[in-house]
């Protein structure tokens, strides 16, 4: 019996020390990738020892698993408060880690355990582990997704809640024969319980991230974790079958490679004024300036309506040394009011206006210059028809480049004569 005992205390032991390791391990990359400046091992050591507290306190009343969630959650939010770190944020941060040290430790119980299960519901209790490893993976993913791009906070700890309530359900549902809905133990109304929160917590965390308009999203994203080279994910299409071969910053700028095609058509056509609609963070407009700064000349105009973004691309103008080549404005497209010829216009402003901006301007433009439409794409309707009905009606010559996005390049018909 001291013998039995001894080995069940190290076995527990051991996998409360490799789930502990391995939790860090995540923990210390999800913080890195996040960019949050916290401490993982004591982030980490804080949010088992609240657990740990939690679940003994909540087991004199039955309901250790509880316990457990609101020992971790009430840890993680004092560290969070004492080091001014988002809380929704630093939450999301933990669970990939909690759910794969979870699985360690689990791997611990079953190796000790002796239930009279039967065979093939003995496999099922010895995958448990597996369940919490891809629940983890399923979380790091979706965090690698919002590290890309902007996502609802809370989001992951939300799914984390979710699954558990499932899996832990499913988990007792398996080993407690026969079920019934009149006599659920404990651990099945604790994870009713947690499949409910975190399904409540989705629908706060959804509603409170799409009232916010997505530039503004996009805006806090880059603000926080700066711009991110990743790939491409606009849908295919027929004509660019593999965006995936394409890079981008964020979903509102031009891919990377139509950027430095703006660039290079600025130093090949040497135009003096350039007129840009929609500045947004000025990733094209930085582009088109060092094309002109190359050049030695011209300027180029660009307008921004909304007055948050445009305080934001004033800021990047300034500090990348390039300001004195280009003019913003905080107006709308169709209101803006241009003097002189324009050699280069590249509309990319909201998708409805386009085809109106080419019309306003049409007449400014140098018939030998060239007009830019973004977003032409087969699966992006609006600019592509607008362009055809421009050249159906004689105004245009149209050619489609296929990119992913799709990038019109037009010349006024008059110009090919």
């Amino acid at each position: 019996m001291g013998l039995s005992f001894t080995v069940d205390m190290w076995a527990r032991a051991l996998a409360l020390l490799a789930g502990l390791i391995v939790g860090v391990w995540v923990l210390r990359a999800d913080l890195r990738r996040r960019r949050i400046n916290a401490n993982a091992f004591v982030l980490a050591f804080a949010a088992a020892t609240g657990a740990i507290a939690g679940a003994y306190f909540a087991s004199l009343f039955g309901f250790a698993w509880f316990g457990v969630l609101f020992g971790g959650f009430f840890a993680v939010t004092v560290f969070a408060r004492s080091n001014a770190l988002p809380l929704l944020e630093l939450l999301d941060a933990c669970t990939p880690a909690a759910a794969a040290a979870y699985g360690l430790i689990r791997m611990g119980s079953i190796f000790i355990a002796a239930d009279p299960l039967g065979a093939g519901r003995q496999r099922l209790v010895s995958s448990e582990p597996l369940y919490w490893w891809l629940v983890a993976v399923f979380l790091w993913q979706m965090g690698t997704r919002a590290s890309l791009g902007p996502k609802p906070k809370g989001e992951i700890l939300s799914g984390y809640l979710l699954l558990t309530g499932a899996v832990r359900f499913l988990e007792e549902l398996i080993q407690r024969v026969p079920f019934s809905l009149h006599a659920l133990s404990n651990a099945q109304i604790e994870s009713l319980l947690t499949f409910l929160a975190g399904g409540l917590l989705l629908w706060f965390v959804l509603a409170r991230y799409h009232n916010v308009a997505r530039e503004h999203r996009i805006l806090q994203h880059v603000a926080e974790r700066g711009d991110i080279l990743q790939q491409e994910y606009s849908r295919a299409t027929p004509e660019c079958p593999h965006p995936e071969r394409w890079k981008m910053y964020d979903a509102m700028a031009a891919e990377v490679e139509v950027l430095d095609f703006l660039k290079a058509l600025v130093t090949t056509i040497k135009p003096e004024l350039v007129v840009e609609t929609g500045t947004f963070l000025g990733s094209s407009t930085l582009r088109i300036a060092e094309g002109l700064k190359e050049n030695g000349f011209g300027r180029v105009i660009t307008c921004e309506a909304d007055p948050k973004v445009y305080e934001e691309a004033r800021k990047r103008f300034l500090a990348s040394g390039l300001a004195e080549w280009i003019e913003l404005r905080n107006e709308s497209s169709l209101e803006m009011k241009i003097q002189g010829r324009i050699d280069l216009l590249y509309c990319d402003s909201d998708l409805p206006l386009r085809e109106q901006e080419v019309r306003r301007f049409l007449p400014q433009v140098n018939p030998d210059g060239l007009i830019l439409m973004h977003d032409a794409s087969s699966a992006l309707k609006t600019v592509r028809e607008g362009a055809l009905n421009l050249e159906r009606e004689g105004l245009l010559s149209v050619l489609f480049l296929p990119t992913p996005r799709g990038l019109v390049v037009a010349q006024r018909r008059e110009g090919r004569s």
